[in-house]
């Protein structure tokens, strides 16, 4: 064999070797292409990603491969990796993969560039045969950017801050919870309660919920460092709080465990407060707030007589709804929905009803919300609730911010958002109202805006034990109006918000001598008055 026979025989079995890799190589990514969707429709975001970047090596000039990098980068949150993919996919072929420009959108709005999202909108939506359901994210990406520009033009008048690394960490913080004194805090977190703590293997493959604990400390006059609550409160399951009880008796929480029959698919749970302080085992809140549907929270009224929660069950006007339940004496009516004024097709939740009484405040995603996640506050007036309105900018962002909650004395408000700047996902922070009175119509702060409380413990005069169901009732200075009542709970308790003033208080339990006495509740500047006024039934 001569030499240039050689070097033509070595270059053939090269090129063949070389059309079989090659025909191997796309094979194998075809494959890989599979699983790799899978795992994104499996919510894997982490596994899909290094299946996609293992394909992409072999194809850097694949548009809708660079499509899907992008959006596992934008499921993770990574927005400007996600940014840099989805526009290289859009420089190779603007054409190919019509979505790229609703999830390019998507990172506009949340970088609160809002004239490029809504252009990368409307581009989406110049396309044919694109899904009617991503057509109608675009439509509402497009209105919420348009409120944004709006209420970023005219902010409300307040400061919001940060709470720090006393209370937040670099996970997920959110759910403020706050007593109607101010006292108490309490938050659902995704920290490491211990350098063995689970991570949720079956979903995101971050650590499980748990509830953490702050008190007020009037010497700093600021939050102590957080704690977790603990056992049994905390479990080795998803453990988020969805409210405290105005008197800090009860944290409503929301489980769902696979291994709980009673929290499977989502259900509300309450934990209370024993004798000793500690907090006992969370116990199912039962029909009629829960059903075999997801409900996911509670908050209940300052009297304690009603719940409002938020659920998915049959006869709302989206996909989560917030519902009511009365307290009529010892038993809990029919849960009725809030109506179309205050339910969407979208989703509402983050419910919270301000000590007043009558101001809701709760979260929704619908077109009047800037991004994401808004929260929101409507009025119970003359038997209805008032068009809800957007609390405004800064309180609310192009971010996703999470349920509000404030004190009786309408000072401070607390919420929780993933907005940028924050010490991990979501953070808590704190509003200061000194010049937004949140719960008047104008906004505009009257000599006091806050409401005091009055509390105390009912007993049976022989031995001394707390009475329940006993009805605590106030009426005006001249008896003729009833302006408060409820009944004292499972420990003879009672716990009521009101405006300060003069008052008539009234304690009526059948068998029992009736109590009344006048009382005077004060109205606090800078901190909420509580009076506390017990007494000894006989009869």
């Amino acid at each position: 064999m001569n030499k240039l026979t050689f070097i033509f025989l070595f270059l053939s079995v090269l090129g063949f070797a070389q059309k079989k890799e090659k025909k191997g190589n796309a094979v194998g990514d075809a494959a890989k292409m599979a699983i790799a969707k899978q795992k994104l429709y499996a919510f894997d975001y982490v596994g899909a990603l290094n299946t996609y970047r293992e394909v992409e090596q072999n194809n850097s000039n694949d548009a809708p491969l660079k499509y899907y990098v992008g959006l596992c980068y934008f499921n993770l949150k990574q927005y400007e990796n996600a940014k840099q993919k989805l526009l290289t996919a859009v420089d190779i072929n603007k054409d190919l993969k019509p979505e790229t420009h609703l999830v390019l959108a998507k990172i506009y709005q949340i970088d609160e560039e809002f004239d490029k999202a809504i252009d990368a909108a409307t581009k989406f939506k110049s396309f044919k045969n694109v899904e009617q359901e991503d057509l109608e994210d675009a439509e509402l990406l497009t209105k919420q950017c348009t409120n944004a520009k709006m209420m970023i033009e005219n902010p409300v008048n307040v400061n919001v801050m940060n709470m720090g690394a006393g209370i937040n960490s670099a996970y997920d913080d959110k759910n403020p919870c706050i007593t109607a004194d101010g006292q108490k805090l309490v938050f659902t977190t995704r920290r490491p309660e211990s350098t063995s703590a689970l991570t949720d293997v079956q979903g995101d493959g971050k650590y499980f919920e748990n509830i953490y604990i702050a008190d007020y400390d009037t010497t700093s006059h600021k939050f102590a460092n957080a704690a977790s609550v603990g056992k049994p409160v905390n479990t080795l399951a998803h453990d988020a709080c969805t409210s405290i009880s105005p008197d800090g008796k009860q944290i409503f929480i929301y489980q769902n465990d696979i291994n709980n029959k009673e929290s499977i698919g989502g259900n509300v749970f309450v934990s209370k407060v024993q004798g000793d302080g500690k907090w006992k085992k969370p116990e199912s809140l039962g029909k009629p707030v829960n059903s075999t549907y997801w409900e996911g929270g509670v908050c209940i009224s300052p009297d304690g007589k009603k719940y409002f929660f938020s659920s998915e069950r049959p006869g709302g006007y989206g996909r989560s709804d917030i519902w009511v339940v009365e307290r009529k004496k010892k038993e809990w009516g029919k849960p009725v929905n809030l109506g179309a004024e205050i339910n969407t097709p979208y989703d509402e939740a983050g419910m919270f009803l301000a000590p007043d009484g009558k101001t809701l405040f709760f979260c929704s995603n619908g077109p009047k919300s800037m991004g994401s996640y808004d929260v929101f506050k409507t009025v119970y007036e003359n038997g209805k609730w008032s068009t809800p309105v957007n609390v405004g900018y800064p309180i609310n962002t192009a971010a996703k911010e999470g349920q509000l909650t404030i004190s009786a004395d309408a000072r401070y408000a607390y919420v929780s958002s993933d907005r940028k700047g924050g010490l991990g996902e979501n953070d808590i922070y704190k509003i200061d109202l000194q010049d937004y009175a949140i719960l008047e119509k104008d906004g505009k702060r009257k000599s006091s805006n806050g409401l005091s409380i009055i509390k105390g413990i009912i007993r049976e005069g022989g031995e001394g034990y707390g009475v329940p169901d006993v009805e605590i009732t106030l009426t005006d200075e001249a008896g003729t109006t009833v302006v408060a009542s409820t009944l004292t709970n499972e420990n003879g308790e009672y716990f009521l918000t009101l405006n300060g003033g003069k008052y008539i208080l009234n304690v009526v339990k059948k068998g029992y001598e009736k109590i009344t006495e006048p009382v005077s509740l004060e109205i606090g500047e800078t901190e909420v008055i509580s009076l506390e006024k017990g007494y000894l039934l006989k009869k």
